[in-house]
């Protein structure tokens, strides 16, 4: 006797699981193209908002960063200064990722980071566990 694919027992195994999976798929697929449809026709890319300066920066209630945009063939260089001070500079390569040069402490030694994070960690160590 033969038996067919549809009647061997399968509960509780991978192939029981199919119809759900598909179905959530199916259900995904459905709503990313849904989403995409309903986006304006004429969205503009937000301007980046320049960061803060560093802490050797004293800054005066109101006062700005100056922002010079050097746009050349390879690169576009985006100078930050207060009151004529040099403190990052955001480089952006033609098809590359942004870097930032930061002088963290005002000397003209400027350092390269991918991104503005400052390296500070809480300390999340374990004290007691039960």
């Amino acid at each position: 006797m033969r038996r067919s694919f549809a009647s061997l027992p399968i509960r509780g195994s991978f192939l029981a699981a199919m119809p759900a999976l598909a179905l959530g798929v199916l259900l995904c697929v459905l709503a990313s193209v849904a989403a995409a449809q309903n986006r304006p026709p004429n969205l503009e890319a937000l301007p980046d908002v320049p960061p803060p300066p560093p802490p050797t920066v004293q800054l005066t209630p109101g006062q700005e960063p100056e922002v010079r945009i050097i746009r050349r063939e390879s690169e576009t260089v985006e100078e930050y200064r207060i009151g004529g001070q040099l403190y990052m500079l955001r480089v952006t390569p033609a098809g590359g990722v942004p870097f930032y040069l930061i002088d963290y402490f005002g000397d003209g030694n400027f350092v390269r980071s991918a991104t503005i994070d400052t390296g500070v960690r809480v300390p999340m160590w374990v004290i007691r566990s039960w």
